[in-house]
Parts: C-alpha cells; structure tokens; sequence
C-alpha cells in the first residue's frame, strides 16, 4: 500500500520553477494592465465608445438635408410569410464588429458588419451621417445644409468613433465567396472607402407616385425605400434571420428587393430616416406623444350609436 512519506513542509517536483513563472505570469499581468492591453478593458473600451449616447439632428423643415444625423429604422410590421421566430418592434440598423477581432485589436475591423436591433436610442453603432458625394468620389462639406433630393445620391456614414477615418455603408453584387450570412443574398457593410459603391438613394414608397415626386427633398420621419445606386437592389431587413453577435441577437440586414403581386416593395424594404425629438434632443422622434384623438361621440350619437 503507498504510503505518504514526506511530511506537508515538503516541496515536491519544481517548485523552484513554478515560483518563477508565477512572478512572470504577474509581472505579465501588472504590465497589461498598466498599457490598458487586458481583455476586459478592452471590452470596456469597446462598448463605452459604440454605446455611448448620441443626439440626432433636429429637422426645422420636415426634411433631411445632408450632414444630418439619423437613424435608419424599419418599422413594426406584421409577419406575412416569414417562417419561424420573427422579431416584432422597430428595427434601426446598427454595426457589428466581429466579436474577437474587436477584443484583440484597438481599431474596428474592415469591412465592419451590418445588422439591425430592436432599439429605438441614438447611440454611437446606430447613428449615421447623411453625406453628399461630389466630383472624383470627394466629399463635400457646405456651409449652408442643402435638402437631399429622391433621385440623388447620398452616402450614409457612421461617425467617427474608435478611429479617424468614417466608416460608409456600401454593398456590392454577391459571390460564391462573399454574400450574406444566412439568405445568401447580396451583402451589406461598412467600408473606409468612399467609392460608387457606397451611394445610396431614397425612393418614395408608392411605385405610381414616384415620376411625381422625383426631384422632391426627402421627408424625414416618413416611410421610404433605400436603393443601392450602383446594384439597384433596396435594403432589406430580415426579422426571421437572427444571428448571434457581440452585443446578443441580432437580425440580418442585405441588399434585396422584396416585392409583391403589384410589384410594390414589401415592409421589409421599408425605411425611416429618424430625426431628433425638438423637446428633449436625447429622444426621437417615435418618443413624441402622439396627439389625442378627436371627440367622436356627437358622430356617433347622430348615426344613433349608443356609447
């Protein structure tokens, strides 16, 4: 039978060794700590500068003029022929870096993916820049803010905020090796460089009234569809498509036009350019109470209807 021979002030094996590494392993450890290099304050670093609260531009005239800063929502709609589990709510788009790569680097990853979240607050990763393209792909800064017109190109851009250089959302035409996460459509992310693949344009939501209104500034917070220039394709939501990313469950975002019998886009081609609430600058929008609905009890008592 073994028998324990040594007493418990004994060392056994390399202890000698093992002391040594420790003090490395802490000396290690004190200096990753003191150059901010540790995971979790890399993860710290991280969620304080794409959470940190944002306020969007105020529009005076109900129209988007360029330099504005706005949301991208889609809003709530009922599921149609969706299968599975269907995200319900409005939808704003939002980016979404690659979980070990954003922890490991200092920089965001490019290109940076897209998705959309059930988040109505202006934060750093849901908060674009409507810019204005102009000769040789160069942007143009105004002094004057003019209105961004249906037909014309525009760029969406998110602020600038781990880095000094903006990020643009640009997609292009699918690949065997490049395409959408789970429906394998075109894809849609963000890029550093200004190219034609990055214009974007807003179209009016009724396919018989767009002749009309083309040339007509864009409304702010009112439905519209968002093509891309260069591939003709609207941007789209999938609610039904859910994708784990680095802040939890997401759902996918691409470039496809969904139609229907009257070829009219689908609610998942829908778009809402969101402003800033003029009451409280750290609100949208959606958070406006909504006006109190008339006094209908005279109509009702004239149809003789008993209330």
């Amino acid at each position: 039978m073994a028998q324990n021979l040594y007493g418990p002030g004994v060392r056994m094996g390399n202890w000698n060794e093992n002391a040594y590494l420790e003090e490395e392993r802490m000396k290690d450890f004190l200096e990753k700590r003191e150059k901010g290099e540790l995971l979790i304050q890399r993860n710290r670093r991280l969620k304080k500068n794409l959470l940190r609260p944002m306020e969007l531009s105020v529009s005076k005239d109900g129209f988007i003029h360029y330099g504005d800063k706005v949301m991208l929502v889609n809003p709530n709609h009922p599921p149609w022929e969706e299968a599975g589990v269907f995200l319900e709510g409005d939808l704003c788009l939002c980016m979404s870096p690659d979980e070990v790569k954003a922890q490991l680097l200092d920089e965001l990853e490019v290109p940076c993916g897209v998705t959309a979240v059930q988040t109505t607050v202006p934060t750093g990763r849901n908060t674009f820049t409507i810019l204005r393209m102009g000769r040789n792909w160069v942007l143009e800064t105004a002094l004057v803010p003019a209105c961004c017109a249906v037909p014309l190109a525009f760029l969406v851009a998110v602020t600038k905020i781990m880095c000094g250089f903006q990020l643009y959302l640009s997609s292009d035409h699918r690949t065997l090796l490049k395409s959408s996460k789970k429906s394998w459509l075109q894809e849609v992310t963000l890029t550093d460089q200004a190219s034609h693949l990055n214009c974007w344009q807003a179209t009016f939501l009724d396919p018989q009234l767009r002749l009309e209104y083309e040339g007509y500034p864009v409304r702010a917070n009112e439905k519209l569809v968002i093509y891309h220039r260069h591939t003709n394709r609207a941007l789209a939501v999938h609610r039904h498509l859910s994708l784990r990313t680095y802040f939890g469950k997401e759902v996918e975002v691409a470039a496809h036009t969904h139609q229907d019998s009257h070829r009219a886009e689908k609610p998942k081609n829908h778009w809402i350019l969101l402003t800033g609430n003029p009451r409280d600058k750290s609100t949208t929008m959606l958070d406006l109470p909504k006006p109190p609905a008339e006094d209908t009890s005279a109509v009702e008592q004239a149809m003789g209807i008993n209330t």
